[in-house]
């Protein structure tokens, strides 16, 4: 399961339309797309939420601005609402209305957005509109007028949250990652092949290969971990796209980065296997000398 974190906004009607995939009439009724929302009150849960319009959900998520205008996020201008989504393996089972209810709450729980017993918490409603995708939109500012808190670091939280989901519902796992676009001086680095040590016994050799595989492993400057980053970063501006194929594509992008931590991770396994192993710390990586820059060609 893979979540995201779309950028907040003033309105709700961006993340309801991005969620349904699609433009929506205010006067289309999303009925069983909901799966789940925070309690309804009498006084506006005419009809049951399953009645309510494209409209009535843009009312009903705006509605805490109105109530509380002075409400104000950690850094006064920021955007109330709040959007994430989480998408199940192409793998994954289908699941039940009440599974993705219990997905949602699960979320709502651990975003800070309706902790466990608490009476004034935000406004949310979670769409299951799109295969094997969950969106849930919420405002941030409480039914107290308060600004609802949420945890930091939120993506490691919602990671963690899913990982334990997915175990509970017998869901494929996906490789976690740190999900963080690397630093473009980062990106252009590449490590270099261990030289050659004097020692050719087998375990020093295999120590020294053992370096190599960790240092194409390595997260902060590995070449795997630079392609990751930006395969990710690829996958946050095609989910952005108002167009149908951009989410579809994105999915598979967020997938394949996927796959290449999972390789990192099955380099870094098969390293720390390898006889002499534990040598390989004391086999220090040597970056080679800067290329000698190629003569000037003359003007004719």
């Amino acid at each position: 399961m893979i979540p995201y974190i779309h950028e907040a906004e003033f309105f709700p009607s961006f993340p309801l339309s991005a969620a349904l995939g699609h433009e929506m009439n205010e006067q289309d009724v999303l009925g069983d797309l909901v799966v789940a929302s925070a309690p309804l009150d009498s006084s506006i849960a005419a009809g049951g939420p399953q009645a309510w319009r494209f409209a009535d959900w843009e009312e009903y998520l705006l509605a805490p601005r109105d109530l509380h205008p002075y409400a104000a996020g950690p850094n006064a201008n920021d955007p109330e609402i709040f959007h994430v989504a989480v998408r199940l393996h192409p793998a994954d089972r289908d699941l039940r209305p009440p599974e993705w209810a219990e997905i949602a709450q699960r979320l709502t729980r651990v975003t800070g957005l309706a902790p466990a017993g608490d009476e004034r918490a935000c406004r949310w409603v979670a769409l299951q509109a799109r295969p094997g995708r969950l969106d849930v939109i919420a405002n941030l500012i409480r039914a107290d007028g308060a600004w609802a808190r949420q945890p930091w670091p939120l993506q490691e939280v919602l990671r963690t949250e899913c990982h334990l989901i997915e175990g509970d519902l017998g869901l494929v796992p996906a490789q976690p990652h740190r999900g963080r676009p690397l630093p473009a001086h980062l990106l252009a680095q590449r490590p270099a092949l261990p030289r050659t040590v004097a020692d050719h016994s087998p375990p020093a050799v295999a120590a020294q290969l053992a370096t190599l595989m960790c240092q194409l492993a390595d997260e902060t400057n590995g070449p795997i971990a630079s392609v990751r980053g930006l395969v990710e970063q690829a996958a946050h501006r095609l989910e952005e796209l108002p167009h149908a194929y951009g989410p579809d594509a994105a999915h598979r992008l967020e997938w394949i980065a996927r796959r290449l931590h999972g390789i990192q991770q099955d380099l870094e396994t098969t390293a720390a296997d390898l006889p002499g192993a534990g040598q390989r710390a004391a086999l220090v990586s040597i970056t080679p000398p800067a290329p000698h820059s190629a003569p000037a060609r003359r003007s004719r």
